[in-house]
């Protein structure tokens, strides 16, 4: 019982300032108003009793106050609470309840936050090890064939060297685009935006593809924006977006045509790239841009790439301010298009 009260008059201190002030004042107008000496030291002994009893009722109060917070906080430490809602306090704390649960929705989020990035770590760095260890693997099966004696062997030796040629490309590709995907995702990849004449630009573009689309018969068409329209950009990175974008158009597309147009609009205009080809399910438009996602894991390999195109392009186009959007139909064909600044 004594230490209870002990405890709760030591919690009240923090009031003690206050108490002895208005209680100083009030014994000061009794020294003034009472004349008999034994009716003001009672009244004075009757103050200071009600005082602490005053004391120790308020600090019972903070103390069951201070006990719900530290409830609270050992609850979040040891992950009894799980969701916000559970964190109660008195009415009169209303506000510190609503600063703890936005606490803890954030720590939670945080959380959250670096388990994911933890996973795209660990996916990354086992997608990264798989990619690389492909074409080594086909290199080096190539070149052991070769010192094993097919060197010599006409027919099968420049078959042989091509392959293991291919394969360094790949490599030196895959490596290119991790490369620019670390840059981009750290910002040390500096940009230069200025104004272009984009029908010129896209008009180079499109020649430089031409022969890829000659290739496998496939059309492609640029249909030009009004004269001297100018779109605000950095040509280099966009070149990657468009080579990118283009290539992949021609690589899925088995017959047809892919087309590059510009749609006007009042404060930018929308380039789009259209194909025909054989189009993206539904449930994987979303993923697409994931850093090595594929769709048909088979299929893309054999058409060549490195997994990291889409996840470049997208970074690049969020960097102009803009957003890549998809529409795709299976059987039917692609769309990609993206805005850029008037």
């Amino acid at each position: 019982m004594w230490n209870e009260v002990k405890t709760n008059l030591s919690s009240a201190k923090v009031y003690l300032k206050e108490f002895l002030f208005f209680n100083a004042i009030f014994i000061l107008l009794l020294f003034v108003i009472i004349e008999n000496k034994i009716i003001l030291i009672t009244l004075i002994a009757l103050i200071l009793f009600l005082g602490l009893i005053f004391l120790n009722v308020v600090g019972y109060k903070r103390n069951k106050e201070l006990k719900a917070i530290e409830s609270v906080i050992s609850g979040i430490r040891k992950n009894t609470i799980n969701q916000p809602e559970e964190i109660k306090l008195k009415e009169n704390l209303h506000s510190l309840q609503d600063e703890i649960q936005q606490m803890f929705e954030k720590e939670r989020n945080d959380i959250e936050y670096l388990k994911r990035l933890e996973r795209m770590r660990t996916e990354f760095l086992a997608n990264v090890s798989h990619e690389l260890r492909t074409p080594i693997f086909a290199i080096q099966g190539y070149i052991e064939t070769l010192l094993d004696g097919a060197i010599n062997d006409e027919k099968v030796n420049k078959h042989f060297l091509d392959k293991a040629n291919q394969h360094t490309i790949n490599l030196s590709n895959l490596l290119n685009d991790l490369i620019d995907i670390s840059m981009i995702e750290s910002g040390e990849m500096r940009m230069s935006y200025r104004y272009f004449n984009i029908n010129d630009y896209l008009s180079q573009i499109i020649h430089e593809m031409m022969p890829i689309a000659q290739e496998k018969n496939i059309e492609l068409i640029y249909h030009p924006a009004k004269e001297g329209l100018q779109l605000f950009g950095d040509k280099s990175r966009l070149k990657q977006v468009f080579i990118n974008l283009i290539t992949n158009a021609i690589k899925y597309t088995e017959q047809g045509k892919v087309e590059v147009l510009i749609v006007e609009e009042p404060k930018y205009g929308k380039i789009i790239i259209r194909d025909t080809g054989i189009g993206i399910p539904q449930e994987d438009i979303n993923r697409i841009f994931e850093r090595f996602y594929r769709v048909d894991k088979a299929r893309s390999r054999a058409v060549g790439g490195t997994g990291l195109g889409l996840a470049i392009v997208k970074h690049i186009a969020e960097a102009h301010n803009s957003k890549i959007e998809v529409e795709s139909e299976l059987g039917v064909g692609s769309e990609f298009s993206f805005r850029l600044k008037k």
